[in-house]
């Protein structure tokens, strides 16, 4: 079943209005999702969407106008271009004062911060509290998609914002998948009763999709380990599961699906459940299925 069309501007609720990225692919979908969060004349803006797309930029600026509001912050969720890129052209057009609030990368991790950028950021804290008028919004440190991952917790509409941790359709890719298994725990613990994705349509049952999430990760597991022993010990390419594991999933889709079974694979590793050798892989023992 084709997924709900997603408006470019949606008001969600008396402190939520939903401004479509306009920034539609393979990875994001419709666009990337980015909220505007608040009750008063200046409110937050959680992500940005890309660079260079004018239309998102005069989606936005119809929006504070017709609210009569000015960005006072910017969220941002993580580094990647689709949920940062669009900070320049913002400061450009209509907040030259805003600040700008992003969790740090690990040390040694470059924060590649799109060219122009033009404020200093405000590292966020896990735990951290953010207010404005009509919403308080909670910091929760959610590595895994990316390390510097965070989701924010609208306290007063028990809601997530939950960027690219989960998504309105489908699953995500990840960097780690240890790490990001223990984030959807997280925002399990927090029982919200909707959930606000990166990309994609509103979460009305949250704690079912996540439950998905983990257990989809589990199946994934357990047709690796599967795929491997059919192989009868000899060594394979990530891509060789994947042509085996993902045989329901477009063709076009496989490099993002050899990097989740290469992710698989290095959890595997770390469990001595698989061996490696040069770019190829196996199972360590027969214990290990």
């Amino acid at each position: 079943m084709a997924a709900a069309i997603i408006p470019k501007v949606s008001k969600l609720s008396t402190r939520v209005i939903r401004l479509l990225g306009c920034n539609p692919g393979i990875m994001t979908l419709q666009g990337t999702n980015t909220y505007l969060v608040g009750t008063g004349s200046s409110r937050i803006l959680i992500d940005t969407g890309d660079s260079n797309v004018p239309e998102y930029i005069d989606y936005l600026a119809r929006v504070l106008s017709s609210e009569r509001v000015q960005l006072e912050k910017i969220i941002i969720t993580h580094w990647h271009h689709d949920h940062m890129g669009g900070v320049k052209d913002i400061f450009e057009k209509f907040a030259p004062g805003c600040e700008v609030l992003k969790h740090p990368r690990l040390q040694g991790e470059t924060e590649d911060l799109p060219d122009g950028f033009p404020s200093p950021l405000t590292n966020l804290q896990d735990g951290q509290k953010i207010f404005t008028e009509g919403a308080t919004l909670r910091v929760i440190q959610t590595p895994g998609h990316t390390t510097d991952h965070v989701v924010l917790h609208l306290e007063e509409e028990e809601a997530v914002f939950c960027g690219d941790c989960i998504l309105g359709e489908g699953t995500t890719v990840f960097e780690d998948l240890h790490d990001y298994l223990l984030s959807l725990r997280k925002i399990l613990e927090v029982n919200a009763k909707i959930l606000y994705p990166g990309h994609g349509n509103i979460i009305e049952s949250p704690a079912e999709r996540i439950q998905y999430y983990l257990a989809h990760r589990q199946h994934r597991e357990e047709q690796i380990l599967q795929v491997l022993a059919s192989f009868n010990w000899q060594l394979v390419t990530a891509m060789d599961i994947v042509r085996q594991a993902y045989k329901e999933t477009p063709e076009h889709l496989y490099p993002a699906a050899e990097v989740n079974v290469n992710h698989h694979l290095e959890k595997l590793l770390k469990e001595k459940r698989v061996v490696h050798s040069e770019g190829r892989w196996k199972l360590a023992n027969q214990s290990s299925l």
